[in-house]
Order: C-alpha cells, then structure tokens, then sequence
C-alpha cells in the first residue's frame, strides 16, 4: 500500500512524539505517562464502561471504589508502558537485558529452545508485552512475533524495522501457519499474544472464572509439531526508571487421545496461568478490551 498524506502526517506526528519522549529523563517520561494515562481513563474516560464492566465480571467481590482505584492505576501503567513501547526504538539488546531484574523460570525455557524443535511463547496483554518478546530477543533466541499489520503502512514498516533491531522478526498473522512452523523448524520462538477476543474459530474456555472465546492457535501449534508451550510475562516493577520481572512457565497436558479436546484443554491450561498472573497484578492487565464480548467458536 503506498501511503497517503494522511499517512504522512499521521506518522510525522508519531515520530515527533516518540522523539520527545525519547530526549525526556527516565523518571520525568515515567510521570508523563502515568499523567497521559490517568488522562485518557479518568478525564476523557476512553471505553470507561467497558473497563467497569470487565472489572466487575473478573472481580465481583470488589466494591465499586476499589474497581475505581483499579480502573485508575490500570490507566496509569498502561501510559507509563505505552511510554516504554515509544522509547524502545532508542533500546538495545544489552540495555534490555539491564532491565530485567528477575528471570523467572529461564533455565528451563533456554533448555528446551537447546533441543533444537522450536518452542511456543504464550502471553497476553499484561504488563508490557512488548518487552516480553524484546527480552528473549535479547538473550540471542530467534523470535518470530506473531502481529496484525497496522493500517498506516509507515508506521507499520516503523514498527518493524524497531523489532527487528532487537532481535524479533515480525509475522503477519495472515503468512502465520506457514512461517511459523517453518520457523519452529529452525528452533526459533514462536511468540503469540493469545489472549485477546476472536470473533471467529476461536474456542471457549474459562478466564477469570467466565468463558470467553480465545484463540486456539497456540495449542494447535503445540500438538501438531511436539513443540514445548510456555507462558511468559513481564511485569513491570515500581521505581524512577523502567524494571521489569521476567517469568515464564512450560505448559503440559496428559493427551487423551481426542485432537479437539487436547486443543481445549492445552488452551485452558496456558489461559489458567495467565489468569494467575492477572489476578497478582490486576492493575497492568489490559482492561479495554472487550474480552467476554464474542460467541463464535469452532464447536
């Protein structure tokens, strides 16, 4: 697609932004975005009835103050991540390992890539998910990112060219199946952020004590090539500057025999561990999201 001036202009003002951003001292650009955050929740009140009603679905227990809390600290993280996200482009390898206060789980992960068939990485929109592909990336494993190409295409080859330089390479979700099993083939990590709604093909499992339909990509990956799954996050630490806890834990099920069912219950299993994390965190899960919003499934 070639761009258009709207493109144009839409990508100049991006590209001053992330400049600014970039210049400002770590703890001064922290603030801003926790401001922007709490501006964009608690002003401007962005899908505000969608982040009470997922509030209130995941957490009923809770009262209506302390889901206002919630709603508002989650607003915050996400300025302050979103910050982190513009910034990466001025990152490298090494200043993302320095990071990383904690690897949780990584002998296990780094041994099973050794084996050399590939292996899936589940996340989800938790934390900063970014910077959960740039930190394996980081320590010299092959990523191949799964991602929706963006609809401004300069922005789109920006995106790209900033992951590539950490060490990620990029995967259209349309070329998914074929590149990401030629690269499981090579050894290569196989990234996916798999917790977001699908309005079709997706399969029903529990999240947050509610179904909700969820991709199925990752399982079938998993079984179909023997694979190991692993679920990854990075949760972001408090401070002046950016810090993050990185953790991540293999996914195993007992097969039964049955192909669907094994892609249920494999799915159920990394979608439990996400919850899991979610419920230690609340506050840097992406609540936005319509999560419990489709019916549409294989089944």
């Amino acid at each position: 697609m070639n761009p258009t001036l709207r493109h144009r202009l839409e990508y100049g003002a991006y590209r001053g932004l992330r400049g600014v951003l970039t210049l400002l001292p770590e703890s001064l650009a922290r603030s801003l975005g926790s401001a922007l955050g709490w501006f964009a929740g608690s002003v401007l009140g962005i899908r505000r009835e969608v982040v009470r009603q997922n509030l209130r679905i995941a957490f009923p227990e809770v009262s209506p103050a302390e889901l206002r809390r919630l709603a508002r600290r989650s607003w915050m993280h996400l300025g302050r991540e979103a910050v982190a996200t513009f910034r990466l482009a001025a990152e490298t390898p090494e200043s993302i390992r320095s990071r990383i206060d904690r690897w949780e789980g990584w002998e296990q992960f780094e041994a099973r890539v050794a084996e050399g068939r590939g292996v899936i990485a589940v996340t989800g929109h938790f934390g900063n998910w970014e910077m959960a592909g740039a930190a394996v990336a980081a320590r010299g494993i092959p990523v191949d990112g799964v991602a929706t190409r963006q609809r401004n295409p300069l922005f789109d080859r920006d995106l790209v060219e900033t992951r590539g330089r950490l060490g990620m390479n990029i995967v259209v979700r349309d070329e998914a199946p074929r590149r990401i099993l030629r690269g499981l083939r090579k050894g290569h990590v196989a990234g996916i952020v798999g917790d977001q709604n699908v309005a079709v093909g997706g399969i029903l499992v529990d999240f947050m004590d509610r179904p909700a339909v969820t991709a199925r990509g990752a399982a079938v990956f998993a079984l179909r090539t023997g694979a190991p799954l692993f679920v990854g996050h990075v949760v972001a630490l408090p401070g002046s500057r950016w810090r993050y806890r990185f953790a991540v834990e293999e996914v195993t099920i007992e097969p039964s025999g049955d192909f669907d069912e094994d892609v249920r219950r494999l799915t159920q299993a990394h979608t439990e561990l996400l919850e899991q994390a979610v419920r230690n965190d609340p506050e840097q899960y992406f609540w936005p999201h319509k999560r419990w919003k489709e019916r549409t499934t294989t089944q």
